[in-house]
């Protein structure tokens, strides 16, 4: 039986999670790993290769979308309202989840 994209099925990895979370501002490739690792103080990062393959899978979902592209290819992204609308909801779960402690 073939897997199912986590994405197809409402679900976000951590990688999607934090680039969706780094995307509020339009940010190109290097500045999205630059920002992930400091807003989790160093404690989670994400390479290139996963970072480019999940961007790719959250273009795909449109929960994010190519912002610009400048002369030397560089690709800027930017989280889309529906993206925007994922992320508040996944936090309103956290916090009605964790409001009991």
């Amino acid at each position: 039986m073939p897997r199912n994209d986590s994405l197809e099925t409402g679900e976000l990895t951590d990688t999607s999670y934090y680039i969706l979370v780094s995307l509020i501002e339009a940010k190109h490739g290097y500045l999205i790993m630059k920002t992930i690792e400091d807003m989790t103080n160093q404690q989670f990062s994400i390479g290139p290769a996963s970072m480019y393959t999940t961007i790719k899978k959250l273009l795909a979902a449109e929960l994010i979308m190519l912002f610009s592209e400048s002369k030397d290819k560089k690709k800027t992204y930017v989280a889309t309202e529906k993206g925007i609308q994922r992320r508040k909801e996944m936090i309103k779960h956290a916090e009605d989840a964790l409001g009991g402690l």
